[in-house]
């Protein structure tokens, strides 16, 4: 019965967006004809009635149609704390999309788009960009939440590398659920700190005068207030910190990481603006495109690269190397126990996207320096140079970035992987590598195997990372279309869908049902 409301539910709201856009395209295909434009006008209403009748064919395949997707949507109804996990988790998203549009006190939010606008694809918008497309925040409007999740996530990977120098440190991480009660508790106030002194950053630049274009960035009765700055402070700190008791509150009640939830979202919010953008500039005219607009060839590169970008993410993201894990026998009376051979799995990419996402955000700022360096001092040909060096499209940018990605995607794994504990915790168990020695042996086979197999991962990330750049810079494609159909962004959103599915999947052989990966399909009274 859930189900079947679901069904309808959805089925209303899509037939709604299919009838808007397929009556819109009709209508702009009428009009055209009528005034005899040429066939490039045709192209985006022709796209407009397609996806219309996308979402028609979309909504009877994954919810009518006898397909594995409909049989595993009826599974999940099935069970009504998977249900309530689900609805939750939407809900506190629901809010985060919500206290995104909440602006901060005093700043004059019409000032700040028009100056969003005067950055536009230069070195500071893109800046801006990938900022927000990081962290989940938007610091253009500057909202509520404009500084994003990057503080707590930034504390929680200095108290990860402290763990690994301070004594104290590894023995909490050694002490189970109390000693990570406390580890959160350390990365907690490390998060406030970053956000005062990131928030202070920022409303400085604000609330400084000659931060517009044409007026101030602050409202007239408020120019040299200190107490926007001081409400400007609390607001990004405050919204941080809720930030970071959502994805809390995700991580306990509902279902996927809930950092990494929120970071999808917000490059969910972006990416129809990016679709937007590639249709109104698509010209498909054979005659060739015109000045501004993106032609057939370039058209199927960015396809090409969306699904290249896809299938990549998914298998280096299941990517593993299999290592043989033997058990000792145990001799007990009569019996004879152990003898089973196991594989011992090994993460081809064991960073994840942290790498990208570190080296995106280290190369934010030289370009930015060094441009405000170089508008100080014009007259300086070498800082000239190197400011037109580190631009986005540049060489130099992209041997930089690809060189950053390969250090953090090692560092990453250093930090994170350790053969020496592992190897000790087969002797414990009585399992060993066949042809290694138990102990010292072991641990320096595995991190040789980790060291060739993170190459691999790593190159893929610098594949993902020089993507968008080169099409935005050889191909003349805009970088916010570039960014989002072959890039971190992509990359990140295909990483977060596979962990959400893993863990409904998970939820679903749990209670014997059949999930997306395999197994039996039919729930039992589900087809009277």
């Amino acid at each position: 019965m859930a189900f079947k409301l679901f069904r309808l539910a959805v089925g209303l709201v899509l037939a709604a967006a299919g009838i808007w856009l397929i009556a819109g395209g009709v209508e702009s295909i009428v009009q055209s004809l009528s005034r005899q434009v040429g066939a490039g006008a045709l192209v985006s209403p022709i796209l407009q009635v397609v996806a219309g009748l996308g979402v028609f064919a979309a909504y009877y395949y994954f919810l009518w149609s006898a397909s594995r997707i409909r049989q595993v949507m009826e599974n999940i109804f099935a069970i009504p704390e998977l249900i309530r996990k689900i609805a939750f988790t939407i809900g506190l998203l629901c809010i985060y999309r919500i206290g995104f549009y909440v602006p901060l006190p005093g700043l004059n939010q019409e000032a700040l788009a028009e100056w969003a606008k005067t950055l536009g694809g230069g070195m500071y918008g893109q800046a801006m960009a990938i900022a927000g497309m990081l962290t989940g925040g938007n610091l253009s409007q500057s909202t509520l939440f404009g500084l994003g999740i990057m503080p707590y996530i930034s504390a929680s990977i200095i108290m990860q590398l402290l763990g690994t120098v301070v004594p104290s440190l590894a023995k909490l991480q050694k002490e189970g659920p109390a000693g990570y009660k406390k580890i959160q508790e350390y990365t907690r106030y490390g998060t406030v700190l970053l956000c005062v002194i990131q928030a202070i950053v920022w409303m400085r630049i604000m609330v400084s005068p000659g931060s517009g274009t044409n007026e101030s960035l602050v409202y007239p009765q408020y120019i040299g207030s200190y107490s926007i700055l001081i409400m400007g402070v609390i607001g990004l700190t405050a919204g941080t910190i809720f930030l970071m008791w959502l994805g809390e509150q995700i991580d306990e009640y509902g279902i996927g990481s809930g950092i990494s939830l929120l970071i999808m979202a917000g490059i969910l919010a972006r990416l129809p603006k990016a679709i937007e953008m590639l249709i109104s500039q698509a010209d498909l005219s054979l005659t060739g495109a015109a000045a501004g607009k993106i032609d057939l060839m370039r058209l199927l590169f960015l396809i090409f690269s969306f699904v290249f970008v896809v299938a990549g993410a998914i298998l280096i993201t299941q990517a593993q190397r299999r290592i043989p894990v033997q058990q000792a026998k145990h001799a007990r009376g009569r019996r004879v126990y152990g003898g089973q051979r196991q594989h011992l799995p090994l993460r081809v990419n064991h960073g994840g996207v942290m790498p990208i996402i570190f080296a995106s955000s280290l190369m934010i700022f030289p370009g930015i320096i060094l441009k405000s360096i170089a508008q100080k001092w014009p007259q300086s040909g070498v800082l000239q140079v190197l400011a037109s060096a580190f631009e986005s499209h540049s060489y130099v940018y992209a041997v930089v970035e690809t060189a950053l990605i390969f250090f953090f995607a090692y560092f990453w794994t250093t930090v994170q992987f350790k053969p020496k504990e592992m190897a000790e915790q087969l002797r414990d168990y009585g399992s060993f590598i066949p042809g290694m020695r138990p102990g010292k042996r072991t641990a320096e086979y595995l991190e040789k195997v980790m060291e060739r197999i993170t190459y691999c991962g790593a190159a893929f990330l610098a594949v993902i990372a020089v993507i968008p750049m080169t099409f935005a810079a050889v191909l003349g494609i805009d970088y916010q279309i570039a960014a989002f159909l072959g890039g971190t962004g992509l990359l990140i959103m295909v990483s977060v869908a596979l962990d959400l599915v893993q863990r409904i999947e998970a939820q679903l052989v749990m209670r014997n049902y059949g999930g997306f990966l395999g197994g039996s399909t039919r729930i039992k009274g589900a087809y009277s």
